[in-house]
């Protein structure tokens, strides 16, 4: 009889994908939140946001987009036997110290909905990475 390959190796396994799992999760989180008939930021905020993102990647850092990070975690409340789970262990965030000084256009109305945006976004990538997770668990279980 087969043994089924420990949670160790399972996790070590998962961990191989998520770089990739999270691009596609990125990409279909983008297009639902910020492109679809009801986008969480109106378009001149979604420019604000990217013009930010540019203006701190010239400044050596690393802007906005891509910067979320995600972690298999073990002991998590999926619907998989192996109950593993994933996070976002870093959320993007504008905040008064990262934006350039003398950006007229972000005032603390502006910069929170743009971190509330950010947050959702980071959530919900971490929900459709835990989904492609769930899946290879299926498949590797089966």
């Amino acid at each position: 009889m087969d043994e089924l390959p420990d949670e160790r190796q399972t996790v070590l396994r998962a961990r191989s994908h998520l770089e990739e799992w999270t691009a596609s999760a990125r990409a279909q989180a983008y297009a639902e939140l910020f492109e679809g008939a009801d986008p969480l930021l109106t378009a001149d905020e979604r420019q604000l946001l990217d013009s930010l993102d540019s203006a701190l990647e010239r400044q050596g850092g690393d802007g906005v987009w891509g910067t979320d990070q995600y972690g298999i975690y073990t002991g998590g409340t999926t619907s998989s036997d192996a109950a593993l789970g994933v996070v976002c262990v870093y959320h993007p965030q504008i905040t008064a110290d990262s934006v350039l000084s003398g950006t007229d256009e972000l005032d603390d109305e502006t910069e929170e909905r743009l971190n509330a945006a950010l947050w959702r976004y980071s959530e919900r990538v971490a929900t459709l990475v835990e989904d492609e997770l769930d899946e290879f668990l299926r498949r590797t279980q089966s």
